[in-house]
């Protein structure tokens, strides 16, 4: 599967990447880790700092698949709302499942400070807002259960949103607690780190066959055969038939990244911006004073032109910024993985002991890559995680 096209941003800001070997002879580990990009490298750092024995692979290079076209927003809303997964799980699970995904944003800002190397890792506020007023009042309903839960948001009407933006909108949902990175800086950094600390790292090395039995799983792969007591499939979108999530949807979704700008006019706190319209738009800008903007998902089977996408993206960013005026530097396209329910697919496989699954679909794919690392950590060395019931496979 082609995972994307275009001109990409990210890799443009790496000028030396590390390097690892590729496997040479046959292993043993006690846990491997099968795919190379923002999840399976934050689970290896994870696993790193126990006495575990970790492996990890990539076919190719790390972080070149799907983690390269990440836009690196960091929130804990999700494209499912709070009362939605209320309304799906109950009170309490989806509430719970809400504040992990809050957590994983600290977990993300703790690991960002152990890195040998800066990943433009920033805490930043987010707007969300009403895309019309029809869908004003669900908005109000999610700012009302995000009080009643604990969680600190402010609201926003048009008068407020038109004051601190150069835009309009009917109302929206102001939080504090969100955060952006450079994805592509942030999965090699957390790769060499993890490497440093005692995790094999093999990039050029693909499965090409396994075998499971109850005791051992074992891996054949070109040079040389890899045994294992448990493995985490980290591969995103490759997962999909052997996962049997049955509730995955695989789209595409387009982006740009404009030309670094002097000024960010009408841009309070130069916040990450989204909006309650699906499919939806999404802003941020770099630290390199760019703005990157995507949206414009649609079935996989479709292949619009890459440039007339470009266009409408800078298009609605105009309209959002007239006093801004950018131009495209970056454009491309990508497959973008998403849920019925909005949720990712982490666990244990239901027919397959000690095989394990971190597929962080949706819009916050590194924060439940996050999450999810802790989730099968926990499985790992205890046994249990109370989340396993929300995020299982096989839902």
């Amino acid at each position: 599967m082609e995972l994307y096209q275009g001109n990409l941003y990210w890799p443009s800001t790496v000028e030396e990447t590390p390097s690892f070997p590729a496997l040479t002879s046959s292993i043993h580990c006690d846990v491997l880790i099968i795919g190379g990009g923002m999840s399976g490298t934050i689970m290896a750092r994870v696993l790193a700092d126990y006495d575990i024995k970790t492996v990890l692979i990539e076919k190719n290079q790390i972080g070149t698949g799907s983690t390269s076209v990440n836009t690196g927003l960091l929130q804990f809303s999700n494209d499912a709302m709070l009362i939605d997964l209320i309304d799906r799980f109950g009170k309490e699970k989806a509430v719970y499942f809400y504040k992990l995904c809050l957590k994983a944003i600290d977990e993300l800002d703790k690991y960002s400070t152990y890195l040998s190397e800066p990943t433009d890792f920033r805490r930043a506020d987010s707007l969300y807002y009403a895309s019309n007023e029809h869908e004003l009042k669900k908005l109000k309903n999610e700012y009302d259960a995000l009080i009643q839960y604990g969680f600190h948001a402010d609201y926003l009407d048009k008068h407020a949103i038109s004051n601190l933006y150069s835009f309009e909108a009917p109302g929206g949902i102001y939080t504090k607690a969100e955060a952006e990175v450079n994805p592509y800086k942030f999965s090699l950094q957390l790769a060499k780190d993890s490497n440093q600390l005692g995790v094999d790292i093999y990039e050029n090395t693909e499965i090409l066959s396994h075998r499971f039995s109850k005791d051992e799983l074992c891996f054949e792969t070109e040079k040389g055969d890899i045994q294992a007591k448990k493995v985490i499939y980290a591969t995103g979108y490759a997962t999909q038939e052997f996962a049997k999530t049955k509730g995955a949807l695989l789209e595409r979704t387009y982006t740009i990244a404009t030309k670094p700008i002097d000024q960010f006019i009408g841009w309070h706190n130069r916040s990450l911006i989204w909006e309650t319209a699906r499919p939806y738009h999404y802003l941020r800008t770099t630290s390199d004073n760019r703005i990157i903007i995507g949206g414009l998902d649609e079935k996989l089977a479709s292949n619009d032109d890459l440039m007339c996408k470009g266009e409408q993206l800078l298009s609605k960013l105009n309209t959002l910024f007239p006093h801004i005026s950018p131009s495209i530097e970056f454009e491309w396209s990508a497959v973008f993985g998403s849920t019925k329910d909005g949720l990712p697919f982490i666990g244990e496989h239901p027919k397959y002991k000690n095989v394990y699954f971190m597929l962080g679909y949706g819009g916050n794919g590194t924060v439940y890559s996050m999450l999810g690392a802790e989730m099968l950590k926990d499985l790992i060395l205890y046994g249990f995680h109370p989340a396993m019931d929300i995020t299982r496979l096989g839902r």
